[in-house]
């Protein structure tokens, strides 16, 4: 494959108003062009009502965009036929926010895990689940956790969960929309962690959605700040963190880090004037730290 994994050009996505008495068009995603290669996270980072689910949405197929163009893979997603984006579905997955909502309480999650194994890959009950439970032991659960059930389990074990789902079908990129902002903060800390670390082994592409730049920061190679729909301001997140051009990215900044020179160290950022989550992310126990990227 020549080119980005994912590359999304002047997408623009509108919904209808509710202006009294009117008809109107609320404009959701404004021309946001970006591009995520095979193994790269793009963090893409702006307050509530930004745009920035919408866009993941789209990306998902869950929203029509009104204009613009998604190619994945080289092929173009917007309008794609029905059987052909369904035969694309195991390479797009998605991690979302509440994993209290995001499992299917009545399935085991055995159960839930091996749903696209046998009927979008075909493979045997046996084969599938011998991947599911060397997948639940990819996110630190033990096999036993595939007869449970979800209501069995807490929210950051529901997430590794969701997780699980997610990488069991080999995808090449992973929209993870807030995926530990319902959590406890020593919880995200793990959790980030461990999406690193299924990075890393699996080479996935992450479009990954938060409004905490400095969740962001540590997880990305590069960041896109989204104001009202538009993209104000894109690049490395080394950069666009340590020396921000725009006054919007300069606020975000300032709700959780005082910026200046010695933030183009990624070796180790300072704790002082970082937000909680950021601070437990360097102490996190887990076997493996989380990487400082450029």
């Amino acid at each position: 494959m020549t080119g980005p994994l994912l590359d999304v050009r002047q997408l623009r996505v509108e919904f209808p108003g509710t202006a009294r008495g009117t008809r109107s068009v609320v404009t959701a995603v404004d021309g946001v062009s970006l591009a995520i290669d095979q193994g790269e996270t793009l963090g893409l980072v702006g307050e509530s009502g930004s745009g920035k689910s919408t866009i993941g949405n789209a990306v998902l197929g869950l929203v029509p965009p009104t204009a613009g163009e998604i190619t994945f893979r080289g092929e173009n997603l917007v309008g794609m036929p029905s059987r052909r984006r369904r035969a694309l579905g195991g390479a797009i997955q998605v991690v979302f926010q509440d994993p209290y909502s995001s499992l299917n309480p009545s399935r085991t999650v055995g159960q839930t895990l091996a749903e696209g194994l046998r009927y979008a890959r075909g493979m045997s009950r046996r084969v599938a689940a011998d991947r599911v439970r060397d997948m639940l032991g990819q996110v630190g659960l033990p096999p036993d956790t595939a007869a449970r059930y979800p209501a069995e389990f807490s929210g950051g074990q529901r997430q590794r969960i969701a997780i699980a789902r997610a990488f069991v079908v080999e995808p090449q990129l992973v929209v993870c929309d807030e995926p530990t902002s319902a959590l406890d903060l020593s919880v995200q800390a793990q959790i980030l962690n461990l999406l690193l670390e299924l990075q890393q082994r699996h080479d996935i592409g992450y479009l990954f959605i938060s409004h905490d730049i400095d969740v962001v920061r540590h997880m990305s190679h590069r960041v896109a700040v989204l104001y009202r729909g538009r993209l104000v301001e894109q690049g490395r997140a080394a950069t666009v963190t340590g020396n921000p051009r725009h006054p919007y990215t300069r606020t975000l900044l300032g709700a959780t880090l005082d910026v200046g020179p010695e933030h183009h160290d990624r070796q180790r950022p300072p704790v002082n004037g970082r937000t909680a989550v950021g601070t437990l992310l360097d102490r996190a126990a887990t076997p493996h730290p989380v990487r400082r990227v450029e």
